[in-house]
């Protein structure tokens, strides 16, 4: 076989190609172009109706009264304050009424007033519950006969069912468990009040 034999343009059944020739258009059969206008314009349709623009509507204007993009006033793009995205953790987490209590625990002096809170101290809270520690028996009795007051308080500074009761400790005395004044057997029972 030569060079010459495989650059004919005859198919190998020999036959030649009638339309050897001829524009590309006219070997192919194209889709009129008015068909493939209708088309696209069939699909522009069905996209518009998916996103709610009806024919004859009215594209949506701006109002004068919104802020241009990039203006200088707030809008969605804009940085939060540290402030604000610590408010929004802490009430999307649940955590508004620990920290409200927290923030009672820290102002305690100013929520209770000097003369109880130089003897009582807030220890823990915890299900609603605030234990708060006396430094002797009296102060002890005495805030017990106080808690009612001192709940219509909270209730006043972080709201209503957060703190429920108020559980009032007396002093924690010196244990004779161990060390050198430990005793066998059952030890002291009314010594310390």
């Amino acid at each position: 076989m030569s060079a010459d034999d495989t650059s004919t343009s005859q198919p190998r059944s020999g036959v030649p190609d009638p339309t050897e020739g001829l524009p590309v258009g006219e070997r192919v059969e194209l889709t009129p172009p008015a068909e493939v206008a209708r088309a696209a314009l069939d699909r522009a349709k069905v996209a518009a109706a998916g996103r709610g623009i009806r024919p004859g509507q009215q594209p949506r204007r701006r109002s004068p009264l919104e802020p241009l993009r990039g203006s200088p006033g707030k809008d969605g793009r804009d940085p939060r304050l540290v402030a604000d995205t610590l408010a929004a953790l802490v009430r999307d987490r649940g955590w508004t009424a620990d920290v409200s209590v927290g923030g009672v625990i820290g102002r305690w002096r100013e929520v209770v007033g000097d003369q109880v809170a130089d003897h009582c101290t807030p220890e823990t809270f915890d299900d609603g519950i605030l234990l708060v520690r006396t430094d002797s028996t009296s102060w002890a009795t005495n805030l017990r006969l106080l808690v009612p007051a001192l709940l219509r308080r909270l209730t006043d500074d972080v709201g209503e069912d957060v703190v429920r009761e108020v559980r009032v400790l007396g002093p924690v005395g010196p244990g004779f468990k161990r060390g050198p004044r430990s005793v066998p057997g059952r030890g002291p029972r009314d010594t310390f009040g």
